[in-house]
């Protein structure tokens, strides 16, 4: 905790007037009205508020002097981070040709009288392409094996089935795990999938129309996931019993095998019917849909957006070729530099030389071509030229020729916490593209972060002065992991346990626990948000490895989740709302048996601390509209399911664990 800059003198307007006040007395006894509407008080007063004043200026030296000495470290506020948001791009119709999306194209919000647009511009260039469809199969389960069905010829399939070769999508009698696999020859990652389909009316019986009993998904990149979850924006078919059209967004897709085929696959799977899901209605097949037609088409993509604009080819001046020189970019403040994204000069006779930049000088010779550039000012500066001891000038970094123009090739401006819009925001195409219809964002975007205030730099400088960027103690791997560029982390926990016998634990392992930070972690919580992202660990795996000791074991990996789940019988008032009674238990049992909100203190429930039934009832107290609590209930559960099995009086949790909530129960007596 850093140390708190006392005052130099800690006197108020108050207290200097009625010190002078105190002392007429004794230097002008026949002064005896004290009284505001004297002139000579109205003289005290006015000569305490200019003391005040200047005291107020003399107690900012501390502050002042703790900044230069900021400075003196090289300590510079964090630049502002830009949300992020998955951008639709819809096709006024579908096409046979592909449709290029290159990046940088820029969508926005609506511009209104008292809000300006918020700019999205997109990461990498993206392919919309028409799908080359070229394999249909049925996978039945057996009792030992799966066993696949070929359809017939795709060309009979899109022309339409007679009725008796009308093709069975699942087994006679469903069961879970069918599936019916639609293959492609080519990789429709994040593309809107049309499927146009005719179904016999009387095939697939039992379910409920409005809850199909089946999921779609796609062949993942991921071996260790192979197949991932779809987005089924639309299905007009009634649990696959009547013509009408289905519209799924596939995540990315890779290659898998099946029925001996490598190709991008789509399936639609039976799937098995959750307590929950059953509750409200949803029924299992008891016979099988009957396909006659199927065509497939593509109606958009979606791409991954970033909330920045670019400014290109900026003249910066002249240089006058002494050391030290600083320029100023237009707009700020700047986003992280990317590839490309550097000091062009343009020297007479020689061309453009691209230059590099630097965190700072202290590895600059005099032929290094390196700036330095301040993410928040945007000011750039070249290395100085100090005098050594013995009288030397060295030049720490090589200085642009006299004459020569500074264009900065590329930077990109944007960032905060007012990029992170909800869905259905961002809905302008700001840059014209052929056979693109429209934009939108179906989920809110993410991430953004204002720039950082000079009170958080002034806490995070102890930090700096401990670790001195190198992780040895299990704070520094937290406090380096919550600094990594471009990883988002809502809790982080080092561990490093003892060496045990037998070699499960070998000496120096370190196991990096993280917690993402999710957009609203009051609530309840899906495991799919809890779930770290891949890339996300490689970064904080890459950027803790160039830190840790030589003999160090580094592990980064998410917590082993304990899920619980309470049911709650109580009686409410005779006048309150029972659905707002019932919404306000919820919500306290949600953000108390929460991993980043939950817990005593209200900062996310303990790594390794023991849940108990008291600390329920305790998370309850005071509940407003609520007689009593007759019961509570404590049950060890599933990720994201209600109620199972026996309750407990405790759960137990290993070191390396935390709690999170599964879906609670609150019932009236």
């Amino acid at each position: 905790m850093p140390l708190a800059a006392p005052k130099l003198d800690d006197r108020l307007f108050q207290d200097l007037v009625d010190e002078a006040k105190k002392r007429i007395p004794h230097y002008t006894s026949e002064w005896t009205d004290h009284n505001v509407s004297d002139p000579g008080v109205t003289l005290i007063e006015l000569f305490a508020w200019l003391t005040e004043t200047t005291l107020y200026r003399l107690n900012r030296v501390p502050e002042r002097h703790y900044v230069k000495f900021l400075e003196m470290l090289g300590v510079t506020l964090h630049a502002p981070v830009p949300a992020k948001a998955p951008v639709t791009f819809w096709l006024s119709a579908p096409v046979e040709a592909d449709v290029v999306i290159p990046a940088g194209t820029e969508v926005a919000s609506t511009q209104t009288e008292t809000e300006r647009s918020i700019v999205f511009t997109t990461d990498a260039d993206f392919t919309i392409t028409a799908p080359q469809f070229s394999q249909v199969f049925s996978e039945t389960m057996g009792q030992d094996k799966s066993d696949f069905r070929s359809s017939p010829r795709l060309s009979a399939l899109a022309a339409g089935l007679a009725a008796q070769q009308q093709f069975r999508a699942f087994s006679e009698t469903p069961q879970v795990g069918d599936a019916l696999y639609l293959g492609f020859e080519n990789d429709l990652s994040h593309h809107i999938l049309r499927l146009e389909t005719e179904w016999d009316n009387a095939g697939g019986r039992g379910p409920n129309p409005d809850l199909p009993p089946y999921v779609w998904e796609a062949s993942s990149p991921n071996p260790d996931r192979p197949w991932s979850p779809c987005f089924s924006e639309l299905d007009g078919t009634r649990a696959l019993n009547s013509n009408g059209r289905i519209q799924i967004h596939t995540p990315a897709m890779g290659q898998a095998t099946v029925n001996g085929k490598k190709l991008f696959w789509v399936r639609v799977r039976v799937k098995e019917i959750s307590r929950v899901e059953r509750e409200e209605g949803m029924r299992p097949y008891t016979s099988s849909p009957l396909l006659r037609k199927l065509t497939t088409s593509t109606h958009g993509g979606v791409i991954l957006s970033t909330h920045a604009q670019a400014i290109r080819d900026e003249l910066l001046g002249q240089s006058d070729g002494s050391p030290g020189q600083r320029f100023f970019l237009q707009v700020t403040p700047i986003l992280a530099r990317r590839d490309g994204e550097a000091l062009l000069v343009h020297v007479s006779g020689e061309g453009a030389q691209v230059w590099t930049e630097v965190k700072d000088f202290a590895d600059s010779h005099a032929d290094s071509r390196h700036y330095t550039l301040d993410s928040v000012t945007g000011e750039l500066r070249f290395g100085p030229a100090i005098r050594q001891p013995d009288g030397a000038i060295k030049r720490y970094g090589a200085i642009p020729p006299r004459g020569a123009n500074l264009v900065f090739k590329q930077y990109r401006y944007g960032g905060g916490e007012e990029g992170n819009v909800e869905a259905s925001i961002i809905n302008t195409l700001k840059t014209a593209i052929p056979y693109v219809d429209r934009v939108s964002n179906r989920q809110p975007a993410w991430g953004g972060l204002d720039e950082e205030t000079l009170e958080d730099a002034m806490v995070r400088a102890p930090k700096i002065m401990r670790h001195r960027d190198r992780a040895v103690t299990a704070a520094d791997y937290e406090d380096l992991a919550l600094q990594t560029p471009g990883v988002t982390i809502g809790r982080v926990r080092c561990l490093q346990p003892e060496p045990s016998e037998g070699g499960r634990v070998a000496p120096g392992q370190v196991y990096v626990l993280v917690i993402p930070r999710v957009r609203r972690p009051e609530g309840f919580l899906t495991p799919e948000e809890l779930q770290l992202d891949d890339a996300d660990v490689g970064r904080l795996t890459a950027f803790l490895d160039e830190r840790r000791l030589l003999t160090t074991r580094l592990f980064v990996r998410a917590p082993a989740y304990r899920w619980v789940a309470a049911r709650v019988r109580l009686r409410a008032n005779p006048d309150a709302v029972q659905t707002a009674v019932e919404q306000e238990i919820l919500a306290r049992l949600y953000r108390f048996l929460n991993p980043l909100t939950g817990g005593p203190r209200g900062d996310g429930w303990p790594f390794g601390r023991e849940l108990f039934l008291s600390d329920v009832y305790q998370s309850l107290q005071g509940t407003p509209n609520v007689q009593f609590i007759r019961s509570v209930e404590l049950y060890i559960t599933e990720p994201g399911s209600g109620p199972q099995g026996e309750p407990v009086e405790s759960v137990e949790v290993v070191a390396h664990g935390i709690i999170a909530s599964g879906t609670h129960v609150v019932e009236f007596v």
